[in-house]
């Protein structure tokens, strides 16, 4: 008997595929030179009957397939991948079972590079800037016809020019860093 995950079944046949990509250029006489081999991903194929807690074994199989569960089969040989198909057949020879197809593919799992902690040297050169530098401040222009009316007006446009200056912020770095003088 064979097993997925520590759940029992009967399997008639397995059939692996064992296939590879190969890259042909064309060339002006003879055949297509081949300059590249890459190996795909294998793939088990199994077909046989389960008859004892067919229900369970059924929602098992459902749910580690949507889901996306690396599965271990343990039969004439072994084998981890993911199920990516799965073919019950029920008919009238096998009454509280089923018979099934199923397919599992092998894969890689991608893993990040992302580290937590940076060595002290790395660290100490992406210490942030205290400030984003000076701002510079932007002139409001007033078009002729405001120039005109304020003209006549008088201090009173004045006042609010000095008014609306902003203050001006020097940059700060942290002591210690090459930018600090």
């Amino acid at each position: 008997m064979a097993t997925i995950n520590g759940h029992y079944l009967l399997v008639e046949d397995e059939s692996y595929d064992f296939s590879v990509d190969v890259t042909d250029q064309p060339v002006e006489k003879d055949i297509d030179v081949t300059d590249h081999v890459q190996r795909k991903p294998r793939v088990l194929s199994l077909n046989g009957v389960v008859v004892d807690n067919a229900a369970k074994f059924e929602a098992f199989l459902k749910e580690a397939s949507e889901k996306g569960t690396i599965v271990r089969y343990v039969g004439r040989t072994t084998f981890s991948g993911l199920i990516t198909g799965f073919a019950p057949t029920r008919n009238y020879k096998n009454a509280t079972g089923f018979a099934y197809s199923l397919t599992i593919k092998e894969i890689r799992v991608a893993t990040t590079s992302y580290v937590n902690d940076l060595p002290l040297p790395v660290k100490a050169q992406t210490v942030k800037i205290v400030n984003s530098g000076t701002k510079q401040t932007k002139n409001k222009k007033k078009s002729k016809a405001k120039s005109k009316t304020s003209s006549k007006k008088g201090s009173k446009s004045k006042t609010s020019k000095s008014s609306t200056k902003e203050k001006v912020e020097k940059v700060k770095f942290k002591p210690g860093s090459p930018w600090a003088n």
